[in-house]
């Protein structure tokens, strides 16, 4: 009786945890923008080896979640200004209050906003970075196409994922991606992606051994 009653409360409340993973509100959302910075931290770190980042880049972290990235690319790029947009407020605050210095000393902004309709004028910005959020994404083809609008010529997108078809976690991942609704391309889908959006020198990377992925694409133009 006792598993039963169990499995009834797991089911009951799994739809409100994977709208907390998803948008996290200010207080139970709270533990899973923790849990992100920090599981997350890694495949960051790998997937921010493929670009280069310049010290005095202007960089924006779409989907920022609790406010890691946004912290990593301070670092890098430290003569530089970054930018953060979340949809979530609960992602926003607490992005926020991880970069305050940063915020404090003009380094760091950031906003609520939709990757679909950024608050942004065109050609701003040297690197756009989405780490764990394409999933999400209301219409990705167009949502990239907006990101494409506010990369300066020459800028880049990159995407960093740890759940994508074929991968090494496809098995448990993929069925729940499904049901969820959630995007989970291959790493074909992947590139064909940031073509269709507009996107050159399209290319994708894999860590096979960790089941990572991230694919990167340039906006036409620079020098």
């Amino acid at each position: 009786m006792k598993r039963v009653l169990l499995s009834i409360l797991v089911l009951a409340a799994a739809p409100y945890l994977m709208y907390q993973v998803r948008k996290p509100g200010r207080w139970v959302g709270r533990f899973f923008l923790w849990f992100m910075n920090l599981s997350h931290s890694s495949l960051t770190d790998w997937g921010l080896t493929h670009v280069s980042i310049g010290r005095a880049f202007t960089v924006l972290d779409v989907g920022c979640g609790g406010g890691r990235t946004i912290e990593k690319l301070a670092a890098l790029a430290a003569k530089g200004s970054i930018y953060g947009v979340d949809y979530a407020k609960g992602s926003v605050a607490a992005s926020r209050a991880k970069n305050a210095r940063a915020i404090a000393a003009g380094r760091v902004q950031i906003e609520e906003a939709s990757v679909s309709r950024l608050p942004f004028p065109d050609d701003k910005f040297d690197l756009v970075t989405a780490v764990e959020t394409q999933y999400y994404w209301p219409d990705p083809a167009r949502d990239m196409q907006e990101i494409l609008r506010v990369l300066k010529p020459g800028g880049t997108l990159i995407v960093i994922l740890e759940s994508y078809k074929n991968g090494k976690h496809d098995k448990l991942q993929g069925p729940a991606m499904k049901l969820l609704k959630f995007a989970h391309l291959s790493v074909d889908e992947h590139r064909e992606l940031f073509s269709t959006a507009g996107f050159r020198d399209v290319q994708v990377f894999e860590e096979r051994a960790k089941g990572w992925v991230c694919g990167i694409g340039t906006k036409a133009g620079g020098g």
